[in-house]
């Protein structure tokens, strides 16, 4: 006779593993188009049905509940789940540049009516067609200046905030400098804005961004199956955060990796593995870490332009200037 079916505690371990692997790979296989068709979506019935725009913050804490539970069930690496001191630093980063976020949509009505050069914009289209065409054009915006953050000099300054990061989970998609973000943002809006882009969709723009940035530095472990080829997801931007200079100037999409298929930069290794010794940036392994000193380094005169100097075996160094 089988010991496992003898043994009551057996069956129930058994039992026990054999549910939690269920819920694991629902979990794995759901999460993905539980924020992007699911949140996204809800936000964008939500609004078309004319409720009040309060509703996408709830909607924004439950993908946010959802990215940390998900990183807990199914974690790509368990060791980015534990802060390393910088818990603290990612979420003020997070909560100052969502209030950015937030905040320019309230202002898009003052700003249309200095931007819009054509009110042309389709509102004839169903209104999830009307987002996702805002989504398609600030996706070029955002990619472009974000390829040119790695190019120019005064934009890796700010950019160079983000490629700090030493773990790899949702919160990480917010940690930018602010101009840095508003820069971003400023080249995904214009063009928008330029051809008259309703509030209502901007709102529900700011929600796909935040929950896009969740997904894309998410430590979960999902499966998205051929569409991590097409949508710019974790899978493929952890190849983006390599620290070596040169391998980590790829994958440069917000939402999709279309752009990055025409400038040549789509990367995409399935066997490779990432660790925090991968991570950061080879050439200032001492970036510092804590908030303010990151929202000023950039104004420095050694800023993220000059390597540190190597470090000896006492890990004792002195950054160049």
């Amino acid at each position: 006779m089988d010991a496992t079916a003898a043994d009551p505690s057996k069956r129930c371990e058994s039992a026990r593993r054999t549910l939690t692997g269920m819920g694991n790979d629902f979990v794995r296989y759901f999460y993905a188009p539980f924020l992007l068709l699911g949140i996204n979506g809800a936000g964008i019935a939500l609004v078309a049905a004319g409720a009040s725009r309060w509703w996408l913050f709830a909607l924004l804490a439950a993908a946010v509940s959802a990215s940390f539970a998900a990183e807990r069930f199914i974690p790509y690496e368990p060791e980015w789940n534990d802060s390393a001191g910088d818990g603290g630093r990612d979420a003020a980063h997070a909560v100052v540049n969502e209030t950015l976020i937030l905040v320019s949509v309230t202002a898009v009505p003052v700003l249309a009516a200095f931007v819009t050069v054509a009110d042309v914009w389709p509102g004839g289209w169903p209104f999830a067609v009307q987002v996702l065409f805002a989504i398609l054009v600030a996706d070029a915006g955002i990619t472009l200046v974000h390829f040119a953050s790695h190019k120019v000099g005064v934009l890796w300054r700010l950019h160079a905030v983000h490629h700090s990061v030493r773990r790899f989970y949702g919160f990480n998609g917010l940690m930018k400098h602010p101009l840095h973000q508003s820069v971003e943002l400023t080249a995904g809006v214009a063009p928008l804005l330029a051809v008259g882009l309703p509030v209502d969709v901007a709102a529900v723009l700011a929600l796909a961004v935040a929950v896009q940035l969740l997904l894309q530095h998410s430590n979960a472990d999902y499966r998205v199956g051929p569409l991590r080829a097409v949508l710019s997801l974790n899978e493929g931007h952890r190849f983006h955060h390599l620290k070596w200079a040169g391998a980590g100037d790829v994958n440069f999409g917000l939402f999709t990796l279309i752009w990055d298929r025409m400038l040549g930069t789509y990367s995409f290794d399935p066997g490779r593995r990432f660790s925090s010794d991968d991570l950061g940036m080879a050439d200032k392994p001492r970036y510092p870490s804590g908030y303010l000193a990151q929202l000023s380094e950039p104004f420095r005169a050694r800023g993220a332009c000059a390597a540190d100097e190597p470090v000896d075996d006492l890990g004792q160094g002195r950054a160049k200037v």
